[in-house]
């Protein structure tokens, strides 16, 4: 199936515009300027462009920041080591046959790494050397993490997570952390809160996508991101022991810093408002009037001419992650607890996965829409499961709302379940819940298939065929100028 070519964040940049559009932007202003480029293309450009801002207004020329890396399926197929000839929808399914696939690769401690070009500690640190956006209007400050991986280790079992989480540059060596309860990071922090004590931690900002991409999946308690990463890379992820920590510091990170996580009760601050991926301003300090967690940097560490990821979350209509690597996570879960005949899973933001399957028996869809609840990739902050058809691309929303608006009878085919795991992050959840820590919603199950009973008596498809659409897009794309080619 292929391995990566590359080995780190500049590498895969490389690669990735060898395969799709991309821009250099200069002069760009960090204060909600760079925001509202990356939203504008995201949401009005089909595959948008990879975008690299250099010259950013008060910082040096070299001191970049990489933003849209996913947005085309393409560069998510390079990410992987993929094909990047082919249909998005076949790529979905070599990328969950991928990760089902990979064998976890224990991690490889190495002596140096470019991330310790740069060394700072004590009151040489200082996080606003890096031109960290404020990417929303109404946010409240600048966000150094969106695109982060914190490392942390639990305490009694010594096990190693690594997590994606926002962190709101608060001061020189600051950071405030968002973590919603539940979140395993979450989990091993408080299990040194209850003894007292500051849970060390290591945070990375910029570094080989894999790292990236595994960090933000939801992997079961016990399994390593970081052996995941080796899996998917066909090598095993080289990282440097952090002096302060004693944790591992992926060695294909631009910037890396270690430092502590008091207990909320030592220090903590206000933290947001932050646009948060619903599309609303939601979680942190909103609705809770409680200080959130931060990190106290002991040292900072960053290559030459470093680059800072962007992944802060826009409105759903913004597109910023055009094949999830979660989505391909929930179909090895889904398999493995027995569904048959899956031929797509993909997730439209955490509110809706939309799961095909080619129908075997009575009640497999909703066999499929049960368990996709329960999976540890799609537990956590649903809304919706919609569970199609095998000739409905599940990426697609317009097919997928065709099939919704076409084969769903309301009063036999929408399910609800209630009591389910949520976030605060909710914009949905009354005010009283959110206060009292219920952080818990309903989801509808929507089974947008064919009657089985009666599927061969249901009307016949007008739409042409996938492959003649394939061939013709093909055989006419230098005259018609369908996206994507």
């Amino acid at each position: 199936m292929g391995n990566p070519v590359y080995d780190d964040l500049r590498g895969f940049i490389d690669e990735a515009k060898k395969v799709s559009e991309w821009r250099d932007v200069n002069g760009a202003d960090w204060d909600r300027e760079i925001g509202a480029i990356v939203e504008a293309s995201a949401e009005l450009i089909p595959q948008a462009p990879m975008l690299i801002f250099d010259n950013i207004k008060g910082y040096p020329p070299g001191y970049r920041l990489l933003s849209l890396p996913y947005a085309s399926y393409k560069r998510v197929a390079v990410a992987l080591g993929l094909p990047t000839d082919l249909p998005k929808l076949e790529l979905l399914r070599l990328a969950a046959r991928k990760v089902k696939a990979a064998k976890p690769l224990a991690p490889k401690e190495v002596d140096s790494s470019p991330v310790m070009e740069n060394v700072f500690s004590g009151a040489d640190v200082d996080l606003y050397r890096f031109p960290a956006p404020r990417f929303h209007e109404h946010d409240g400050g600048r966000y150094l993490g969106t695109a982060d991986s914190l490392v942390n280790a639990d305490p009694d079992s010594g096990y190693v997570n690594s997590g994606t989480y926002r962190m709101q540059l608060h001061d020189r060596n600051l950071l405030g952390l968002w973590m919603s309860p539940g979140q395993q990071g979450r989990l091993i922090c408080m299990r040194y809160w209850e003894q007292g004590k500051s849970c060390p931690a290591v945070a990375t900002f910029g570094q080989n996508p894999l790292v990236f991409m595994t960090s933000y999946s939801k992997l079961p308690w016990g399994r390593s991101e970081h052996e995941m990463v080796g899996g998917l890379m066909g090598r095993p992820m080289e990282f440097v022991r952090g002096p302060v920590t004693g944790l591992p510091i992926p060695a294909s990170a631009e910037i890396a810093i270690e430092g502590e996580i008091p207990p909320p009760s030592e220090e903590a601050r206000e933290e947001g408002p932050f646009g948060e991926w619903p599309g609303y301003y939601s979680g942190g300090t909103i609705g809770t009037g409680a200080p959130q967690p931060v990190i106290r940097v002991k040292a900072l560490y960053h290559r030459n001419d470093p680059i800072l990821e962007d992944a802060a979350p826009m409105w759903p209509g913004a597109i910023k992650m055009d094949l999830h690597l979660s989505s391909g996570v929930l179909w090895d879960q889904l398999e493995a607890a027995g569904i048959q005949d899956i031929t797509g899973v993909y997730s439209h933001t955490s509110f809706m996965v939309v799961i095909a399957i080619r129908q075997r028996y009575a009640g497999h869809a909703k066999q499929a829409g049960l368990a996709a609840l329960s999976c540890s990739a799609a537990a956590r902050n649903g809304r919706y499961v919609v569970v199609v058809d095998d000739d409905i691309d599940p990426s697609n929303l317009k097919e997928v709302i065709w099939a919704m608006m076409t084969r769903v009878d309301p009063k036999t085919n929408i399910d609800l379940v209630d009591s389910a795991w949520s976030t605060p992050l909710d914009p949905r959840m009354p005010p009283d819940k959110r206060a009292s820590g219920d952080h818990t919603n309903s989801r509808a199950l929507i089974c947008a298939v064919r009657p089985f009973e009666w599927r061969d008596k249901f009307p016949r498809v007008s739409r042409s065929s996938r492959e003649l659409r394939e061939q013709v897009i093909q055989k006419f794309g230098d005259i018609i100028p369908f996206p994507g080619i």
